[in-house]
């Protein structure tokens, strides 16, 4: 994804790179690895016009002050007076929050009550470190000793136990949230699924006849994994096609070089193609910002918005059944650096567009007074798992929200539609 973190942040760049190889490694365990493409494979074909999930992970800690702005708050200019998003600039405001106006891409969204913007979300602990903030979000199972994610753990509610229920899409490195026992994988795109020579009329097919027939003997476990990568290999081709077409309804991703666009586009190939995804997770990094956070969160802002429009678009009457939630390891300090950044925080803001959304602010504020702030940052008054289970319970009824997120209190914000 685009790289507009400032890499001053040494635990992002050290941690972050480590997390990707023990993630990658990690959620291979315990399933079959495809000879083609290093990815998890199943024969099962899932459910396809079922409800889906995209968790967009907004790597770096992204400053929710500045994305959902407490403009009433005369506290949030006195912290930034080089870095505040003027009152008179900003997009959609009521007497509490406005919208940083980046967002202006998402302003039809927004009209249509399609887009929720909550406040001082976070987890129940502060913790400002990249790596330790990313595996505990993910993993959303403070104490365990297991290393399953949450959304590893969603999919494992549903009977198809098909390797299409969860998938990554834009990098080929498992997040925490998948990794666990049920089948899943991640990939760049989809017609690098294929077979060797895969997309060649005259030899792709020779080359699948000759697999399987190498691989008939579904006894063995390299037998059966070569016969699974045969089944991936046309299930995936199906993606690719639709992915050749390129994008729908007049969407454009822009800018046209943005991995987060080509990621979304790939992910909406995925959903049109009915193989039955129940959630995708898509990452999008660059939100590290410790100098210069006003133009660099903006280009980034601006990039999400315009991409995110584009997905909708592209996928037209698919769309009724996607929602979008943005994630974010914590927020950003309240006061400004002197290099015209924030430092790592604690609460933060999370957004959710699309399907059962019922659009507006919503936040259990907990003000910007001095006796109200958690060690100077914004304090955390909705754990981040209620925004998700608020989700989970509107759109996936069958998912026990208790098994996803073991000993959670729920609280409800309303910002989701019954199904």
């Amino acid at each position: 994804m685009s790289d507009l973190h400032d890499d001053s942040c040494v635990d992002y760049g050290l941690t972050r790179r480590n997390l990707l190889r023990s993630a990658g490694l990690v959620g291979m365990a315990g399933v079959a690895t495809s000879m083609f493409g290093q990815v998890l494979t199943s024969t099962a074909f899932g459910a396809t016009n079922e409800n889906i999930l995209v968790v967009l992970s907004l790597r770096g800690g992204a400053d929710g002050l500045s994305m959902l702005v407490p403009h009433a708050e005369s506290a949030y200019y006195a912290a930034r007076p080089n870095v505040a998003v003027a009152k008179n600039t900003l997009l959609a405001p009521d007497n509490t929050f406005g919208l940083h106006p980046a967002f202006a891409p998402l302003a039809d969204l927004w009209t249509a009550g399609k887009m929720a913007a909550i406040h001082a979300v976070g987890m129940p602990v502060p913790n400002r470190s990249h790596f330790e903030a990313m595996e505990l979000l993910e993993d959303a199972d403070a104490g365990s000793a297991e290393r399953v994610g949450w959304l590893n753990r969603m999919i494992g509610c549903f009977a198809s136990n098909d390797v299409f229920d969860g998938v990554q899409v834009g990098t080929t490195v498992m997040p925490t949230s998948l990794i666990g026992p049920e089948p899943s994988f991640a990939t760049s795109d989809f017609e690098s699924l294929s077979v060797p020579w895969g997309d060649n009329a005259e030899i792709g097919p020779k080359v699948r006849t000759a697999l399987a027939s190498m691989y008939k003997d579904a006894g063995s476990v390299i037998g059966r994994t070569g016969q699974d990568a045969l089944v991936l290999d046309k299930r995936a081709g199906a993606i690719a096609a639709i992915e050749k077409q390129g994008p729908q309804n007049g969407a454009k991703y822009e800018p046209s070089y943005s991995e987060l666009g080509q990621a979304l586009a790939s992910s909406a190939a995925l959903i049109k193609s009915g193989v039955g995804v129940r959630a995708i997770a898509v990452d999008f990094g660059g939100w590290d910002h410790h100098v210069d956070v006003s133009w660099r969160i903006a280009s980034q802002i601006k990039e999400m918005a315009n991409c995110l429009k584009a997905f909708f678009q592209d996928l037209g009457p698919h769309a009724s059944r996607v929602t979008v939630v943005t994630l974010s390891e914590f927020g950003r300090r309240l006061e400004q650096n002197g290099a015209a950044g924030v430092d790592h925080g604690y609460g933060n803001a999370v957004f959710a567009f699309g399907a059962g959304v019922k659009g507006g602010y919503y936040a259990n504020w907990p003000t910007l007074s001095g006796s109200n702030l958690r060690d100077g940052d914004l304090n955390v008054t909705t754990d981040y798992r209620n925004v998700l289970s608020e989700i989970l319970e509107a759109r996936f009824p069958s998912v026990g929200v208790g098994t996803v997120f073991p000993g959670l209190t729920r609280n409800n914000l309303g910002f989701m539609s019954p199904y």
